[in-house]
């Protein structure tokens, strides 16, 4: 890995090198935080255009306390979806980006880059490695996105069918959070968690609030959610 970090060079090379380095992160990190679109897309959208029967994780239960265990807007379809979705989402990248790892091919790097036949989620080459690569990290997205909706449902705070609620940091902390914990325990060494980037990482995390009011704008004027957040 040091030949790696001598040939990937410095990511703090510029005077505006910060923000670079933070779309630079968002960029790589794409794939895995849009895992939350896919479970729109496989929990929502095409069971509503298909008449796919989607699977409710909480198989409508409650608690003691009256509230559902998760609500109506997590379904297995959706979980497993998500995680898929941004498994295709991390092979794209490899493909419009495949190799780029140099700091002058900021914002569009590989987030595979760094694989090798000797890392353990090298599955059937580098394709293999790119979509599980996306696939751990999604799952790790969509499992925190679930926690939140676990406590946002302690708190009162309702989904049941169409109807939402607002709780922006159980709404999106819980998921980067457990994104960023998978990327670190499971692809330490890779380029996603490149040391010079850990200052550029933690700004993003604090950045994701924002990221996800638009993404859930945008996902809301295609008609993807019933809600604009």
């Amino acid at each position: 890995m040091d030949t790696v970090l001598t040939l990937a060079g410095s990511f703090d090379e510029t005077s505006w090198g910060f923000l670079l380095n933070i779309i630079t992160v968002l960029m790589m990190y794409g794939p895995f935080y849009l895992a939350n679109t896919g479970a729109m897309l496989f929990g929502k959208w095409i069971p509503e255009k298909t008449g796919f029967r989607s699977v409710i994780i909480d198989g409508g239960r409650t608690l003691e306390d009256g509230y559902r265990v998760l609500g109506d807007g997590k379904s297995w379809n959706g979980f497993f979806g998500g995680a898929i979705f941004s498994g295709l989402l991390t092979m794209a990248t490899h493909q419009w980006w495949g190799g780029r790892s140099q700091p002058g091919s900021r914002p569009f790097i590989d987030p595979t880059s760094w694989a090798s036949a000797d890392d353990w989620f090298w599955i059937g080459g580098e394709w293999g490695a790119a979509f599980t690569m996306g696939f751990v990290l999604g799952i790790a997205c969509m499992t925190g996105d679930t926690v939140g909706s676990f406590f946002k449902r302690r708190k009162g705070h309702k989904r049941e069918g169409s109807e939402s609620s607002q709780a922006p940091i159980l709404d999106t902390m819980t998921f980067a959070v457990a994104i960023f914990i998978a990327a670190f325990a499971f692809f330490e060494g890779q380029i996603i968690t490149h040391p010079d980037l850990m200052n550029e990482i933690l700004a993003l995390l604090i950045l994701t609030p924002v990221i996800h009011r638009a993404t859930n704008i945008l996902g809301y004027k295609l008609g993807l959610k019933s809600v604009p957040y």
